[in-house]
């Protein structure tokens, strides 16, 4: 059985890591075999990444697509080998729409680092430039 040292301050870390747009710091959060699940895609578990380039791509498209996206107000749980992150994302789009919604990160561990991390959000339209 693996040992699993993460920590609820590991878990804030990593949300600290998203918050700072640091794509290097994430990744040393990560196993080398792990994967990512976004919160849209057309499969039933969202957009899949597998493996650490695939992930390292898929993470940074948040920034991509929300210059100034922010994970605010997280709260984290640790289940053995499983945790979740809950916040609330906001970020801007290229038109000048906003996503504000609450979500979640659901984990698992292995080794003291994430191998998954599945990430589920609220389905809220985008709001106009300037509303909350």
């Amino acid at each position: 059985m693996s040992q699993n040292t993460v920590t609820i301050a590991f878990l804030q870390a990593f949300s600290e890591a998203w918050n700072r747009h640091d794509i290097e710091a994430l990744m040393s959060f990560m196993t080398d075999d792990c994967q990512f699940h976004a919160t849209a895609g057309p499969d039933l578990l969202g957009r899949s990444f597998k493996g650490r380039e695939a992930v390292r791509q898929g993470f940074e498209l948040a920034w991509q697509n929300f210059p100034d996206a922010a994970w605010l107000d997280g709260r984290h749980f640790i289940s053995g080998e499983h945790g979740i992150s809950e916040s609330t994302f906001t970020g801007t789009k290229a038109d000048g729409t906003r996503v504000e919604a609450r979500m979640v990160d659901v984990f698992t561990f292995r080794d003291g680092k994430i191998a998954i991390k599945n990430a589920y959000r609220k389905d809220r339209p985008p709001l106009p430039a300037g509303q909350r």
